[in-house]
């Protein structure tokens, strides 16, 4: 039997392209989009991706290498958001091109903010999300006009993430700033991130959409077991609250709340690995987790 090795083509093009925006501008969204599964959380909450999280996408000579970064925050400076936005910055050092995600018809305060941290080395695409929600449409080319103005960007690309409006657009765009270089991941691989990761993500995700305004910000997952037994997965894990109040909240009453959490995240997963998935979820209480820098690294966070 003779391996057959596949060799990249000369214009082979492979690069890394940050994600980058303020807060709930459907960066996480556009991954999915883009990649063509699901494999960063998503939900209406700001601040629901909380770590940088690469999806891969391969197409005929092209490697995307997508990182999606949590949003820039302004406001809150805790340890947590003081790592999340030392990520952002360290990302935006790294990789070949940049994505500005901002809405439609708005360039708000906080979208300009993220302008100093641009990179003037590397491309910047400038990517105006939602634009199904525009009620206007003849206000599109004077707000891209107008943000020319702002940054001098490379290229400026109307989608809509949620609906698939633009994306092989976009896709177009961005394959014209990848680098000449080799596929750094294999085919049929679409993140980097490891199946323990993406279980304590879709955990956190359905504790978003089920607990909305009620979720406490103080809040995340920890993988306690998780044993591949052929393609049965059986995981324990443990959901962390800031305070004992809050452990209520989760569980909610009789248990139901936790139970339909651990529920939807199970079918999620089973989808994603492929599997029959055992998922047991417990509630426990670490106070101050989210400003202790030696508990956030021990929880994941880097």
């Amino acid at each position: 039997m003779t391996l057959e090795i596949k060799i990249p083509s000369a214009d082979f093009r492979c690069g890394y392209v940050a994600i980058v925006g303020r807060p709930n501008v459907g960066k996480s969204t556009l991954l999915n989009r883009l990649v063509g599964q699901k494999i960063s959380i998503v939900s209406r909450k700001a601040q629901t991706t909380r770590h940088r999280i690469n999806g891969v996408l391969t197409a005929e000579n092209r490697q995307f290498i997508f990182v999606d970064t949590p949003g820039f925050q302004s406001k809150h400076k805790n340890a947590l958001n003081r790592l999340m936005n030392k990520n952002v910055t360290q990302a935006l050092s790294e990789v070949d091109v940049v994505l500005l995600v901002i809405e439609a018809g708005r360039f708000t305060d906080a979208d300009k903010s993220i302008i100093p941290l641009l990179p003037k080395s590397r491309s910047v695409i400038l990517v105006l999300n939602k634009i199904d929600r525009l009620d206007d449409k003849s206000v599109l080319l004077p707000f891209m006009a107008e943000a020319s103005q702002l940054y001098p960007f490379d290229e400026i690309v109307p989608v809509s993430a949620e609906r698939g409006i633009g994306d092989a657009d976009l896709l177009s765009v961005i394959a014209r700033y990848l680098p000449l270089a080799g596929p750094m991941f294999g085919e049929d691989e679409i993140t980097d991130r490891s199946e323990k990761f993406l279980t304590s993500e879709f955990l956190r995700e359905k504790l978003f959409r089920r607990l909305g305004d009620e979720l406490p910000y103080g809040m995340t997952v920890e993988i306690e077991r998780f044993e591949v037994e052929g393609e049965l997965r059986r995981i324990n894990a443990a959901i962390i609250v800031d305070k004992i109040g809050h452990k209520g909240i989760v569980i909610g009453k009789g248990g139901e709340q936790l139970k339909a959490i651990a529920s939807e995240a199970r079918r999620d997963l089973e989808v994603l690995f492929g599997g029959k998935v055992f998922l047991e979820v417990w509630v426990k209480v670490k106070g101050g987790w989210a400003d202790d820098e030696r508990a956030l690294k021990s929880l994941g966070y880097d």
